[in-house]
């Protein structure tokens, strides 16, 4: 037996006369807990196994073979399993009526098949064998309800067949005796009536059936069920007998007494109701009374319904209004019911009372009554249970289920209101727009007057509440309209629907889910990064509920030959306003549809919409010219495309367009535009030029240009020379020009001259393509060469044969004096010269040259200064070169005191400051903005350098100083909760005539509103774009339409909108609790960062700068003026403004000054040394202009403000 612990032992065994193997067993073989002995003989072929069926009988077995050697061993086999270590017993839950659960703790490596469960029923012991425990439990579904069992144990049996012998043990019992009573079956046919007693009988004459002690009442004892059934006989008499007509309304057989009756169901065969329709939703009065629980028993609801962690649930309904304590008209009311189904084992009856949801009564009656009779003296809500009891023995006392109850309301009056048990049916919710429901449901059978709608949103309790976007019916919230409001796109909704009458609810109808579908993104956009991928950014709208984003791509796949849409993303919902993702692998000049849609918590999600989509061509690859080649005046270009070949014939590429720019060619700009599926090109071009070749790749939305291919052309040489006009002593040359020439090299050369004389001979330089070469001797021939140059490199000489005609002799002596009397004239006046710069250079004239610097306070670790002086030595022409350099310490506590830079300029002689200052590169506007470098080094900005401020700041070294700087106002004194980097800057008029600030960060942005806000400001001035050079330079802070946002508490909604070439206006209207404030936004989009505009748009600038002045009069709050880092433009624009109000009223300025005061407020204002010089510069024109114009200067600039 698999199950048995064997051991195998050496004993005796012998053999008779007759050939049998005869094993005994001896005394000293037995062994103590050993339950089985076994022979086991080998030798033959098969092994014997043979059982000792009596331990003091011998075992025989006739052997087969004889010479055979057999071996004979005993078997030992030690069976008996150990005990239980612990046993409880359970209600089967199923059925704790007849059925339990046996549970056992074995011993651990223990064997056993079966469990002997013994037990004393009544006076019966009685016993089972179970097989099935597993896992240590089992059920047992047929003991009797109420019965109590006593002695309950457990024992484990073994079991083994050893040659059709079954070898049985059993354990020990060690644990303790169990004792369970099943439950009862509840009371059938309950029933109640309700009876109104015309007449109250004065106390101690209460009708024989009340009982006379209110405190501890006794039950009337119930009579037969032949008498009820009679009893109910004459009360259906009566009824009929009389005049009234009032439905379920019966007469009792006393005097004066109305009676009301209602039945519960019956069901003879089965008692329990679980499985049926439940007839009420209280709460099992078994459990702790409700007052100890300090819940209240109204408003109940189905578990899976519940939800007790939320506010405003069905369970937090709002109470009906309280009554005044009063008492009723003399009320009675009457219990009946039959004994349990049989074969319930019982005692006594329980009936238990409460009114609004305490308990008022209790009372036990014996098994032989069934019936029930009390006064109810106070309104309310009551809830009556019947059960019964089962005490008798040893075990605890049980009790039946309440399922069977009822519940019914009376008023002050005396109305009774009955239990409402039917839920409501056919439940549906039609949708009216995208935030609000109808919801209706069939009529019920039942009276009721009223009726609730109970709405709680499944989306607010998905996981991701940190990033929930939905705050309405977050808890569940009951209503009695059947129109539901504030719903949100894209949340899902239960809806349950309850039926009232008064303070009574009925069951809840079966819930029903609502889902709505989300409203889509808004401002879909595509931002191009590469030929291959593409940033994809909008918006969500603010009241909306979703669970994520999907991204889809529409285009032609060159690999399957189809166009489909396909997810390339999927995107978390997130709170943020703005989202974007980069899409990447994209095909180059390809057509693309991209779609996002907002994907619902629904199962099935919905999305929404196919709308939110856009399309976009993707830019070109770059080409790779491959090879150049030039030949015969034409240059042949080839090039590649793209790493791998590319099927061409379904991309958006509509061409290629090969350049050639040259740098002195008369045109030299040459093209050529070369269909998409041919990557050659000839291009004719002059040569002798360089040339910048290039090849871009041309779509209808973009293109994408070649790396740059410089092309020196060799020149070419002259063509078609010609000598015409041969004198005696010249001849003259023309010819051709071909292509780009710098300059022409003409060599003529005696045919008949030695290498001497050829060495000798120079070549004649001419820019024109008609040279005479002159000096040549008559009659005689010459080899003339014209050679090309361009960029210095020769072409190939073009050669020509001339001849002179014969001189006459007199002519040649002439021209020989003359040429000897020039040449002694030259030598004569440039000895004079010599002399005269000698006498010079020794000492007749002192030369001086100075320069001083000077500096205000504490300088640069490294500033210092050098010059060079010049000493003249008399009378030798000795020079000496001293080199001065003076080192300052930045440190030192007597450092320069502070003085104003200042130096102030008559307009009248401004152009002639200006070009001198303009001397030498500019030398000494750099002195200047040098000496400006220096304002504001000793200032603080320790706010600025808090570690939860530096996030704020967009540039790490601009920091607002801290005397200057615009504090915002908070109700929360955290650190740097006043913190923005903006300062104060003085203006013209007064002191805070400006606030300049740095272009908002993403997490600033609500702080910039609060700021334009506190400050009243009603001008925001704008001087960069979002995006510059494929930076990001500035927040778009602004709402992107119409639709109002709200930054932080301050709500922004763009107005208008007006758009120019250089400039945009918008008008803004903020709110704040009940305030308004509108604000203009003039944004310039024509401004380089660092840089400053181009002199042909200076007159561009002024105009704007003229328009926000025209507006800025209007008010004395302080304008906002930003860029992205807040000092550069910004501090150009100040500088602007306030010269431009300056110049109108006087004749002087004192630029220097007004930058050097500027930036003792914020640091760097005006960034850069070009900037500087460019406000001199608009300070030319703007004093132009008023010299210009005979009528004042608010007219400047009038014809641009009005447009």
């Amino acid at each position: 037996s698999s199950s048995a612990q064997q051991s195998m032992t050496a004993f005796q065994a012998t053999v008779n006369d007759e050939g049998l193997i005869v094993a005994t067993l001896d005394s000293s073989d037995l062994q103590e807990n050993v339950t089985a002995y076994a022979v086991q003989i080998s030798g033959e072929p098969r092994t014997i196994l043979i059982q000792f069926v009596n331990t003091s009988e011998p075992l025989l077995y006739n052997a087969s073979f004889h010479g055979l050697c057999y071996t004979v061993g005993l078997l030992l086999r030690r069976g008996q399993p150990l005990p239980v270590r612990s046993a409880q017993i359970l209600d089967y839950k199923e059925a704790p009526e007849t059925g339990v659960v046996f549970e056992i703790d074995p011993p651990t490596r223990n064997v056993f098949s079966r469990v002997n469960i013994s037990y004393a029923e009544g006076q019966e012991r009685r016993s089972m064998l179970y097989k099935d425990f597993y896992r240590g439990k089992t059920v047992f579904k047929h003991w009797l309800p109420g019965m109590c069992y006593r002695n309950i144990t457990f024992q484990l049996i073994s079991e083994a067949t050893v040659y059709q012998t079954a070898l049985v043990t059993h354990s020990d019992i060690t644990h303790t005796p169990l004792h369970h009573r099943t439950v009862p079956h509840p009371p059938l046919n309950i029933s109640y009536k309700i009876i109104h007693l015309s007449q109250r009988a004065a106390p101690g004459q209460l009708p024989d059936m009340l009982p006379h002690d209110s405190g501890q009442r006794s039950p009337r004892q119930a009579r037969d069920v032949p008498l009820m059934e009679e009893r109910e006989e004459e009360e259906t008499q009566a009824e009929e007998n009389t005049s009234d007509e009032v439905i379920g309304v019966t007469y009792a057989p006393f005097n004066s007494t109305k009676v009301l009756t209602v039945s519960a169901p019956i069901d003879v065969n089965n008692s329990r109701t679980e499985e049926a329709e439940p007839s009420s939703y209280w709460l099992d009065p078994t459990e702790p009374s409700p007052a100890d629980k300090d819940e209240e028993f109204v408003n109940g609801v189905l578990p899976e319904y519940e939800d007790s962690n939320e506010p405003g649930s069905a369970m937090a309904l709002p109470a009906e209004p309280s009554v005044l304590p009063t008492r009723l008209p003399p009320i009675l009311l009457e219990l009946r019911w039959l004994p349990p189904r049989p074969p319930t084992s019982y005692d006594s009856f329980n009936v238990y009372i409460y009114r609004d949801g305490n308990s008022t009564e209790t009372a036990t009656v014996d098994e032989s009554t069934h019936e029930f009779f009390t006064e109810l003296t106070e309104p309310g809500i009551y809830h009556v249970q019947v059960t019964t009891l089962s005490s008798s023995g040893d075990c605890e006392s049980r009790e039946s289920s309440g399922d069977t109850a009822f519940t019914f309301y009376l008023s002050p009056s005396g109305e009774l209101l009955e239990d409402l048990r039917e839920r409501p049916q056919a439940v549906s919710v039609r949708l009216l727009d995208s935030s609000t429901a109808a919801i209706s449901w069939a009529p019920s059978s039942q009276n009721h007057n009223g009726s609730l709608v109970s709405v709680v949103s499944t989306t607010c309790l998905k996981p991701s509440l940190s990033q929930r976007m939905e705050n309405t019916y977050c808890s569940e919230e009951n209503s009695t309209s059947d129109i539901i409001t504030n719903l949100t796109p894209g949340a899902q909704y239960r809806v349950v629907v309850y039926h009232t009458n008064g303070p009574l609810i009925s069951p809840p109808s079966e819930p029903v889910i609502i889902d709505i579908e989300p409203t889509g993104v808004r401002e879909l956009t595509v931002y191009p990064l590469s030929p291959t991928a593409v940033i994809l950014s909008w918006q969500r709208p603010y009241h909306v509920a979703f669970r994520k984003y999907v991204l889809q791509t529409f285009f032609f796949n060159p690999v399957t030959l189809a166009s489909e849409w396909t997810t390339y993303y999927e995107i978390a919902a997130t709170a943020s306003v703005i989202a974007s993702v980069r899409v990447t692998d994209l095909l180059p000049a390809w057509y693309y549809n991209f779609r996002v849609s907002m994907v619902t918590w629904g199962d099935p999600p919905l999305s929404c919409c196919d709308s939110s989509t856009v399309s976009f061509v993707t830019a070109p690859e770059a080409p790779h010219i491959s090879s150049v080649d030039y030949s015969h005046g034409v240059l042949y270009v080839r090039w590649t495309y793209g790493e791998l070949f590319i099927d061409l014939s379904h991309s958006r590429m509509l061409h290629w367009q090969v350049v050639a720019v040259g740098k002195k060619g008369p045109e030299k700009t040459y093209s050529v535009d070369v269909t998409r599926n041919v990557m050659r090109a000839s291009l004719p071009l002059p040569p002798g030029d360089i040339y910048n070749l290039t090849v871009t790749a041309c779509t209808e939305r973009s293109r994408n240009t070649s790396t740059p291919n410089i092309i020196k052309l060799e020149p070419a040489p002259p063509r078609s020379l010609y000598a015409v006009n041969a004198t005696h002593s010249s001849v003259t040359l023309l010819w051709t020009e071909e292509g780009v020439v710098d300059y022409y090299q003409v060599l003529c050369r005696p045919s008949k001259a030695s290498k001497e004389q050829l060495k000798a001979l120079e070549p004649q330089t001419s820019t024109s393509h008609v040279v005479t070469i002159s000096g040549l001797i008559p009659s005689s021939s010459y080899n003339c060469t014209v050679t090309s140059f361009s960029y210095s490199t020769p072409s190939k000489p073009t050669h020509i044969s001339v001849s002179t005609v014969e001189m006459n002799p007199s002519v040649a002596a002439i021209s020989a004096l003359a040429v000897l009397s020039i040449l002694l004239i030259s030598l004569l006046v440039l000895f004079l010269l010599v002399l005269r710069k000698k006498h010079l250079e020794c000492g007749a004239e002192t030369f001086v040259n100075f320069a001083s610097f000077e500096r205000d306070g504490k300088l640069p670790y490294n500033w210092r200064r050098s010059l060079f002086a010049f000493l003249t030595l008399l009378p030798s022409c000795l020079w000496t070169d001293y080199l001065l350099a003076f080192y300052i310490n930045p440190w030192s506590k007597t450092a320069l005191k502070k003085r104003k830079l200042t130096s102030p300029v008559q307009l009248d002689d401004f152009e002639a400051f200006f070009k001198d200052m303009s001397k030498d590169s500019a030398y000494k506007f750099s002195l200047q903005f040098e000496d400006l470098k220096s304002i504001g080094l000793d200032l603080s900005h320790d706010a600025a350098d808090l570690p939860i401020n530096r996030p704020k700041n967009r540039y790490t070294n601009i920091l607002p100083y801290d005397f200057s700087r615009v504090k915002l106002i908070s109700m929360h004194n955290d650190e740097g909760s006043d913190y923005i980097n903006a300062n104060y800057i003085p203006g013209y008029r007064h002191n805070k005539e400006y606030i300049a600030t740095q272009g908002p960060l993403p997490e600033t942005r609500n702080d910039f509103w609060k700021m334009v806000l506190q400050q009243k400001s009603p001008i925001i001035v704008m001087l960069t774009q979002c995006s510059e050079r494929r930076r990001v330079k500035c927040d778009h802070y602004w709402p992107f339409n119409e639709d109002p946002v709200m930054y932080g508490e301050v709500s922004v909604e763009l107005l208008s909108e007006s758009e120019s070439p250089e400039w945009i206006i918008r008008k803004f209207r903020l709110g704040y609790a009940d305030e308004s404030q509108d604000v203009l936004h003039l944004n310039y989009t024509s401004w380089p960062d660092h840089g400053v505009p181009t002199v042909n748009a200076i007159e561009s600038i002024l105009q704007f700068v003229h328009i926000v002045r025209q507006q800025a009069n209007r008010t004395k709050d302080p304008i906002i003026v930003h860029c992205s880092a807040g000092v550069g433009r910004t501090g150009t624009f100040i500088a602007l403004d306030r010269l431009m109000q300056h110049i109108r009223e006087h004749e002087y300025v004192d630029i220097l000054g007004m930058v050097s005061e500027m930036r003792s407020h914020r640091l760097s204002m005006v960034q850069t040394e070009e900037q500087y010089v460019f406000i001199h510069q608009c300070v030319m024109l703007m004093w132009q202009k008023k010299k210009q114009q005979s009528i004042t200067s608010d007219v400047i600039y009038e014809n641009a403000s009005k447009t």
